[in-house]
């Protein structure tokens, strides 16, 4: 999930990216396009200004310094939105000669509208013609001594600027939409490659806590490469110091046990002095205590190791030919329903020790029958969590409430005459909490006791 998450944000960042890269290409190329479109209708509008300035600089010999015509029909077409305009503007004279196109009309001056002329005296702009019509205007001013100053413009219909430039707005979007279509899936197809050796490193970690697999197998590439050899030497350090912590427990065990036993001895040797008997009582506690709690060590050690899954059924078929070899001479039935699929997240010696409590309580209490049932099931409120659950059952006499609440206390027997310390099932109940279970008991559809043990699945 970790992994499609961070696939997502770089899809998500990735394309954010890509669609702004492609707006500012798109905006720089549509505006470079603009301004050479510009400057090939100013140098087309250039060639008839020319003609213009070279008809009035050199007229023919009548002396007529407006000219005809340029050889362009546009010009004479009434409206066309191509004009030429010829005005003398030296002191007392306001003469002006116009293309036929411009019919009644005329055209502003940009000399008015305060545009600079640029190189080679010429100014160009946008303005309004005839019928409001926008046009691309270039003017020059020329000055022929004492045959007069003229102001000559020519003006051309910017919508095929305008047109020319909305055509290539429309190339240019539908290009850029299938540049864009196509960066989408090499990203998504990068992102989905790059981000493999991740997804494999994860589906190896959910291998190893399942039990399936001990470390992460499989090369990887040389960026994740020293990922999964620090996550390897980390479980291999974790079960290093799981091994230790148990070595430790060992030997504190046997370093306490035979201090104990030697108190013990010696106070059983004085019968009668209360002071011995004091001693042997407290001494009895202590092993009691220390039992209890290097088991309590033993197990949070084995909790710590990452991956290791039993078998529930070989298990509990083990258990059961064990107990009616030892309880022969009752002549008890067991009858056993387990599904070979079921599997404890745990270790097996400490599920043997669980079920072999249940086991060998239910033998002890039945009077012709056992029935032990093992499933694996889903829990409903979490469906990521699956449970094993064991039942036990037995024909005996069963438990009332208040029996059954004194028997999971820790040393706590109903019947002297059964063999035991007592110790079963509240071990029992202790096991199956520090791996997250639960131990209930109940009343069997036998008749005696059941015991439902619920663990986690592997």
């Amino acid at each position: 999930m970790r992994a499609n998450s961070l696939a997502l944000r770089l899809f998500l960042s990735a394309t954010a990216w890509a669609v702004v890269i492609l707006l500012i290409t798109g905006i720089v190329l549509s505006s470079l396009y603009r301004a050479a479109v510009e400057r090939a209708f100013d140098r087309r509008l250039g060639v008839y200004l020319r003609t213009l300035v070279a008809d009035v600089a050199s007229p023919e010999e009548t002396g007529d310094k407006f000219p005809q015509s340029l050889g362009e029909p546009l010009f004479e077409l009434p409206l066309s939105g191509w004009y030429w305009q010829v005005t003398r503007i030296d002191s007392g004279k306001n003469e002006v000669r116009a293309s036929r196109s411009l019919w009644d009309g005329g055209l502003p001056h940009l000399a008015d509208s305060g545009v600079v002329a640029g190189t080679g005296g010429s100014r160009e702009g946008y303005v309004a013609g005839p019928e409001d019509q926008r046009l691309r205007l270039v003017e020059r001013s020329i000055d022929l001594g004492d045959e007069g100053q003229f102001l000559v413009a020519v003006a051309g219909d910017a919508a095929e600027i305008t047109d020319e430039i909305r055509n290539f707005d429309r190339a240019l979007v539908i290009t850029f939409v299938i540049l864009a279509v196509v960066l989408l899936l090499t990203t998504m197809f990068q992102v989905r490659f790059g981000l493999a050796p991740l997804k494999r490193i994860s589906e190896s970690l959910a291998a190893i806590r399942s039990g399936s697999a001990e470390r992460l197998q499989g090369n990887f590439p040389v960026e994740i490469a020293p990922l999964a050899r620090e996550t390897n030497a980390l479980i291999d350090a974790n079960r290093e110091i799981v091994e230790r912590a148990r070595t430790h427990v060992g030997n504190l065990a046997h370093a306490l046990k035979t201090p104990l036993s030697v108190m013990v001895n010696e106070a059983s040797s004085r019968v009668g002095d209360a002071f011995a008997d004091k001693v042997r009582e407290q001494a009895d506690i202590m092993r009691d205590q220390v039992a209890r709690h290097l088991e309590r060590a033993r197990l949070a050690a084995r909790l710590t190791v990452v991956g290791t899954v039993t078998d529930v059924a070989p298990v509990v078929v083990a258990l059961a030919r064990t107990m009616e070899k030892i309880h022969r001479d009752k002549g008890i039935t067991v009858g056993i329903d387990a599904a070979e699929e079921a599997r404890f997240r745990g270790e097996r010696p400490d599920l043997e020790e669980m079920i072999g409590n249940l086991v060998d309580n239910a033998f002890k209490w039945a009077q012709s029958r056992v029935a032990i049932e093992v499933a694996c099931e889903r829990l409903a409120a979490g469906a990521n969590r699956e449970i094993v659950r064991v039942v036990v059952d037995d024909d005996g006499r069963g438990l009332s409430p208040s029996e059954r609440e004194q028997v999971a206390r820790r040393g706590r027997r109903l019947d002297e005459s059964k063999p035991g310390s007592g110790l079963g099932l509240s071990i029992v109940v202790e096991l199956a909490g520090l791996y997250g279970g639960e131990l209930t008991l109940g009343t069997a559809p036998l008749g005696g006791l059941r015991a439902e043990l619920v663990l986690p699945a592997g």
